[in-house]
């Protein structure tokens, strides 16, 4: 099985290569459009800022090829806000291969942003959770957000729900770090490997 994490300068990749290291599996790091057209499998890691991020896939024309692709496909953090239409975060046109627009936390008293530290999943309808119970810990660091929605495949609450993994098709995405999420995080991406 031939898997393709695409480079697009985001952070974190290293980390999720790691993570799937652990798992017996090697995954290619590349930006070129046919490795990532030719992949059984492919990642979508990032940490980093929105315009920016999509400034890059569009240099490399990976926002015109992303979205044509039909094989499962895995976006984490950053990596799942790109897939919407929109973000708050610097006013950035994204993907648009799911209808969300991305939002801003608000500043409330006891509610810091970034949402950062361990938060438990609800509402899980995915293969991709297979294994997991409700009220399972993954790890989050995130400003920005997606409503819950017909996408949404699980949620999370901070202080109200919030779309903590999307999917659409071959598309699937989490809004957590499955690679800093413990056992939890790996059984997720076990899961997405056999989809």
């Amino acid at each position: 099985m031939e898997i393709a994490v695409i480079d697009y300068k985001g952070g974190n990749v290293q980390s999720v290569l790691f993570a799937l290291e652990r798992l017996g599996v090697q995954a290619t790091l590349s930006a070129d459009p046919e490795v990532i057209r030719r992949a059984d499998k492919i990642l979508f890691p990032g940490e980093g800022e929105a315009a920016s991020a999509m400034r890059e896939l569009r240099a490399q024309g990976l926002d015109q090829l992303l979205p044509t692709l039909t094989q499962p496909f895995l976006g984490i953090c950053l990596g799942m806000q790109l897939l919407g239409t929109h973000s708050e975060e610097n006013d950035a046109t994204m993907l648009g291969i799911l209808p969300f627009e991305v939002k801003r936390f608000p500043a409330l008293a006891d509610y810091k942003v970034p949402h950062m530290g361990w938060n438990n999943l609800q509402q899980l309808r995915s293969p991709l959770f297979d294994g997991l119970r409700e009220e399972d810990y993954v790890y989050f660091v995130h400003s920005y957000y997606a409503p819950v929605g017909d996408y949404t495949i699980a949620q999370a609450l901070y202080p109200a729900p919030f779309s903590a993994a999307v999917q659409h098709q071959n598309f699937y995405a989490v809004q957590f770090h499955t690679e800093k999420s413990g056992p939890v995080g790996t059984r997720i991406l076990e899961n997405f490997l056999k989809l």
